[in-house]
């Protein structure tokens, strides 16, 4: 594994020549990075809040699973599969599939040198960016450090952190889910460097699923805050009020308190941004309250 945080644009040799993502071993080093109390975006945006009287987030969700679809079963990206295999199913649209993976790259420099205000998120899980480092896919990555660590690009775009390897948390144990959400901060900063890190706030739940279990969810949100977490998106139907009914059309456009409280009475919040039915999963209902 690597001995050290990379700054971006060095390539992760020691983890990439182990056959191994950079996923853990710096913990210490990544929570000194992301737990501190600045602003991240007040410096650097145009935007005037008394100025704006509505808006809208738009939110990019990137995945490709790692499979055992190698030489031997080797460790690969189902992308790489799909390159390899273009007779199967779909995969004849594998280069399309990359193409949407970088084109950010190139549509926020265009807006902007065209005199465009631009803002998206963008949430890349640990499985893809690993398997674009494993295919050699440097104009992909190049393409995103450019738009993530390059000034004058850096009020247009915000990642959002996500679990490693796309793990659901209602089925992930306890133990491990701050190692995952660890994981997924320690492989972007080896790739982006540690500024970049430094204003990853909003976190993107795995298919935007919340535990049920009250344990469950209480370590699930503790972790997140314990890794430098802000705020965190949620489907609509997985939370609910105080007094248990759902949330009146009012309510979703705004930020919330979500309070999550364990068998033994502890709680702990984070603020949730509401994320609308359009495109997603419907959920199971989580013990989750909003304030």
């Amino acid at each position: 594994m690597s001995a050290q945080l990379r700054s971006p644009g060095l390539s992760n040799l020691e983890a990439m020549n182990s056959g191994l993502p950079n996923i853990c071993g710096q913990e210490a080093a990544i929570s000194a990075v992301v737990n501190h109390p600045d602003p991240v975006f007040l410096s650097t945006t145009n935007l005037r809040q008394e100025d704006i009287t509505a808006g809208f987030a738009c939110a990019l969700h990137m995945h490709q699973p790692t499979i055992p679809g190698g030489t031997q079963g080797a460790l690969i990206s189902n992308l790489q599969y799909m390159f390899e295999h273009p007779g199967e199913g779909d995969n004849h649209n594998a280069s399309v599939f990359a193409w949407c993976y970088s084109r950010m790259g190139d549509l926020i420099p265009e807006l902007v040198s065209q005199g465009c205000n631009p803002r998206i998120m963008l949430d890349y899980s640990g499985n893809l960016l690993w398997g674009l480092q494993q295919m050699g896919r440097h104009d992909i990555l190049t393409r995103l450090k450019r738009i993530t660590c390059e000034s004058q690009y850096q009020p247009y775009v915000e990642w959002l952190g996500t679990m490693w390897s796309h793990a659901v948390v209602p089925s992930t144990p306890i133990p491990d889910i701050k190692l995952h959400i660890q994981a997924w901060q320690q492989s972007f900063a080896a790739i982006f460097g540690e500024a970049a890190l430094k204003r990853v706030k909003g976190f993107s739940p795995p298919e935007m699923h919340l535990p049920n279990h009250p344990d469950t969810l209480y370590e699930y949100i503790k972790a997140l805050r314990d890794c430098g977490y802000r705020w965190l998106m949620v489907q609509e139907h997985s939370v609910e009020n105080l007094d248990g009914s759902g949330l009146r059309q009012q309510q979703k456009y705004i930020p919330h308190r979500l309070v999550a409280r364990n068998s033994q009475g502890d709680s702990v919040w984070i603020t949730a941004l509401i994320k609308t039915p359009g495109v997603g999963y419907q959920v199971s209902s989580s013990d989750a309250t909003l304030l």
